[in-house]
């Protein structure tokens, strides 16, 4: 594996600590000797949280609502010292045909994945800057790089929360602060379970396109290919990294179906790259 690994303890801000990703890593750090503090949204997911083997604190949160999240990140800086790391963690997934889905849906997939996101780091950011250090990562996934049918809304808010965190990286690398999008594929988590809300059928048209896809993302829960806490000692590994990458992705398939992606996308820009270039000025300034 790349980089240096540095070894020192730090303070975690996890968002979504409750189940999956999240958990897994708030074990993993905390095991790890560094302290943590966990966002969920119960009081019986706290005490949960709380029980964990080391220096755990739990804070009950919900990202969509922005004044609590100051709220959160400034009592955990004046109370348990500077955030080193953020995991912006927190979210859901959204299946439904475009066609199918409402407004409502989309909107509500993007309030938590894009701003709930968004108001958690905008609300760390300004600490990080001061110091002139820390470390800012958003779990996305693969699913902010490639497309599957049927994910359209979910898609569109981690196409968006990559955009944003391309962009942040460059804006804050002179402040020795770090961006990194970790973007799994398919882990046995509950991503597709209790944390996907699904719209109900209505148009019989799209039945043979993706009534199967429906099945297979229900029927193959617990048979994904991605474990964990190895998700999490990877994330572990470029918190400790000098350098640590813009971009992880996590899983054979997560590298798979993104390098498909982009060969797609290479062949489709080539085949149609002389049209794209006839759109210039000529060499005088006007159009040719």
């Amino acid at each position: 594996m790349k980089g240096t690994p540095v070894s020192d303890t730090k303070t975690f801000l996890i968002t979504g600590v409750s189940t999956g990703l999240g958990r897994a890593l708030a074990h993993a750090a905390a095991a790890a000797g560094h302290r943590v503090v966990g966002t969920v949204r119960t009081p019986a997911d706290a005490r949960a949280f709380e029980a964990l083997t080391g220096d755990a604190h739990a804070r009950i949160l919900d990202v969509t609502d922005h004044d609590a999240v100051n709220t959160v990140v400034d009592e955990t800086e004046r109370e348990l010292g500077p955030v080193d790391v953020l995991v912006a963690n927190a979210g859901y997934g959204h299946e439904g045909l475009f066609e199918e889905s409402s407004m409502d849906d989309l909107r509500r997939q993007f309030e938590v994945n894009v701003y709930g996101t968004v108001a958690v780091i905008k609300a760390v950011l300004p600490h990080m800057r001061e110091r002139r250090s820390g470390h800012i990562i958003a779990v996305t996934s693969m699913g902010g790089l490639v497309t599957m049918p049927g994910l359209s809304f979910y898609h569109g808010s981690k196409f968006a929360v990559e955009g944003i965190l391309e962009t942040l990286g460059k804006e804050v690398a002179d402040f020795g602060i770090h961006v990194t999008a970790v973007e799994p594929g398919s882990f046995r988590t509950d991503w597709s379970g209790r944390s996907m809300t699904r719209t109900p059928r209505l148009i019989a048209d799209y039945d043979e396109l993706f009534e199967p896809l429906r099945a297979r993302r229900i029927h193959g829960r617990g048979t994904q290919p991605g474990d964990p806490d190895k998700a999490a000692a990877a994330v572990l590994h470029i918190v400790a990294a000098h350098q640590p990458p813009a971009r992880l992705l996590l899983g054979t398939d997560a590298l798979r179906l993104v390098q498909a992606g982009r060969d797609a996308f290479e062949h489709n820009m080539q085949a149609w790259a002389e049209l794209s270039a006839s759109t210039d000025f000529d060499n005088a300034g006007r159009p040719a």
